[in-house]
């Protein structure tokens, strides 16, 4: 694409008098647009991912609105286009699952239209890394708008967040010490406004990602989504997505390397969920900056998590952005970021957070006064994981962090839901619960269900905490000494496979250790006995899906996506 005017995309669709360029301008003609919105100024297009399915994006149509505004003032022609929302708290199996597909929807709605930047409307879980995929592939002038975070939400006099407690309230009703009735008012109080949730689940992490990536505007993360200010960000994204047209300043010139551990060490100072590292690896994958796993250890194991919100803390987004949100995070660990990365307002990181403040230490430690020492994402190798698996320190009990104990296994969800509160349930508390077939063949989709509720005789006698090990993920918003996106899968012939009832096994996260305790011998023997599991898809999206989607360890990214195509103009239609 050249910074010169005429070598906009959008002119091969809309400037010129010949027949195809009739077409084009005529049918356009039919929203009632003027003459002169086809004179040549860039042409914007709105990737919006609103449903009323996304309760998190329901309010995204006004966001839209107001990216309108922006583009307008700025000469720019906007025009809004819809792509398959994905709604975390109703989509079943799982929204993972669907991740690639709007990757892929996305990435062919931008080049097959006459689109010279794109402004990406992203809110609920994974919208946010489906449309950053998409878009990167195409490699136009591109950025981020997130819908925000809901207000907090209240309960009897306390502060509650979306998922962190319910996770939290399902225990105890389920341990005798929370009424129904109490559970079903909690309900009524903990999604009060429009927005994603208000923990620093990972909606939240991504939208800080996005900040962290220099993919957004200052103060994109943690605006709350009710707040007026949400939508000035969005008007000044839709002027700034003009300029960046003018500048021809590309996705590429933005996502480097120094962005990605930028955003790795950012996801560790706030106590970011472990979602996030399948979402960048696959970023990564998309753009061509070789970061792998290993890297998240590196940058983040001395990261001290600094941000006291759920799940780790006691706080919200709401009291995050009053607090000085991510600017003030980025300041305080500036010595460790890159901070001379260009970010999509064309100044740098360094300038973007020198006026930064934080308001409220409670809520933003000092780096010397931590909530948590280590706040990075612990990446475990071993027998039981040789390509990896990862835990939230920040997230899980310090007992527990260096553990022995017996395997309680269950082949599958079903028969997780099946047994766990089973009065004749094998277990105690120093035992391990051990789930298979939950990665991302195995399911298939790769879903939250790692952060397995603990079965509820051992509730009954006060445990809250156990090790768990699966090759799926959890939500951001959920806490535990978790060992989550153990690779290669079970589905795959991963080592979580082969894991029978009373095996021992060794956690131990100082030395970043998972190992089953047994020798190669019977290993080896039990790998031969092995069959793979049979799956229930064997056509359109789950088989495409089931055969080509990559592992934890490279970002469940589909095989034939990784690395980008580009935008070139595609041949004319008639």
């Amino acid at each position: 694409m050249s910074k010169d005017k005429g070598g906009r995309r959008s002119h091969a669709w809309f400037v010129g008098t010949d027949r195809d360029n009739f077409i084009h301008r005529s049918w356009m003609r039919n929203q009632g647009l003027p003459s002169h919105l086809f004179d040549g100024r860039p042409v914007i297009g709105i990737c919006n991912t609103w449903s009323e399915l996304t309760p998190c994006n329901a309010h995204f149509r006004r966001i839209a609105d107001h990216v309108k505004r922006g583009v307008y003032e700025c000469g720019g022609f906007p025009l809004e286009f819809p792509v398959m929302s994905l709604g975390e708290t109703l989509m079943r199996p799982t929204t993972m699952l669907f991740r690639n597909l709007v990757s892929m929807d996305v990435e062919e709605s931008i080049r097959a239209n006459p689109l010279d930047g794109v402004v990406l409307l992203v809110g609920c879980d994974k919208t946010t890394p489906a449309l950053l995929m998409g878009a990167a592939s195409c490699n136009l002038p591109t950025i981020v708008v997130s819908g925000g975070p809901m207000l907090n939400g209240y309960f009897k006099g306390r502060k509650i967040g979306s998922g962190t407690s319910v996770w939290e309230f399902s225990e105890e009703v389920r341990s005798g010490c929370m009424s129904v009735t109490d559970f079903m008012d909690a309900e009524t109080g903990m999604s009060r406004s429009v927005g994603h949730c208000m923990t620093m689940g990972t909606a939240s992490t991504m939208a800080s990602m996005v900040e962290a990536l220099g993919m957004g505007l200052p103060g994109n993360a943690a605006i709350p989504a009710a707040d007026s200010r949400r939508y000035v960000l969005a008007h000044e994204a839709g002027r700034r997505i003009v300029e960046m047209v003018e500048e021809n300043l590309v996705i590429s010139d933005i996502l480097v390397r120094d962005a990605f551990e930028n955003a790795v060490m950012v996801n560790g100072a706030i106590g970011g969920s472990t979602n996030a590292v399948v979402h960048l690896l696959a970023l990564a994958g998309r753009i061509g900056v070789d970061l792998a796993l290993d890297d998240w250890d590196r940058l983040g194991r001395d990261m001290p998590c600094i941000v006291n919100l759920m799940p780790s803390g006691e706080h919200l987004m709401e009291d995050f952005f009053y607090a000085g949100g991510l600017p003030a995070v980025m300041k305080e660990i500036g010595s460790r970021l890159h901070l001379e990365a260009i970010t999509v307002n064309g100044k740098t990181q360094s300038e973007n957070i020198s006026s930064a403040e934080c308001f409220n230490r409670d809520v933003i430690l000092p780096i010397d006064k931590p909530l948590a020492q280590h706040g990075g994402i612990a990446v475990l190798r071993g027998n039981l994981a040789p390509q990896g698996a990862v835990l939230k320190p920040s997230a899980a009990t310090p007992e527990l962090m260096q553990h022995r104990g017996r395997a309680i296994v269950f082949e599958d969800i079903d028969d997780f839901k099946a047994r766990v509160d089973s009065p004749d349930l094998d277990v105690e508390p120093e035992d391990i619960l051990v789930l298979k077939n939950c990665g991302p063949k195995g399911y298939p989709g790769f879903p939250e269900v790692g952060n397995m509720p603990l079965p509820s005789k051992l509730l009954a006698r006060g445990v809250r905490d156990m090790v768990r090990i699966s090759d799926a993920r959890m939500s951001g918003t959920a806490y535990g000494t978790v060992v989550l996106h153990t690779a290669p899968e079970a589905a795959a012939g991963g080592t979580l496979a082969l894991v029978r009832n009373g095996d021992m096994i060794e956690l131990d996260v100082a030395n970043r250790r998972l190992h089953l305790d047994i020798d190669d011998t019977e290993l080896a023997s039990r790998r031969d006995a092995w069959t793979p599991p049979q799956t229930k898809f064997d056509r359109g999206y789950y088989q495409l899906y089931v055969d080509h989607v990559l592992q934890a360890d490279q970002g469940v990214d589909f095989d034939f996506l990784r690395g980008g195509s580009g935008a070139p103009i595609p041949r004319e239609s008639h």
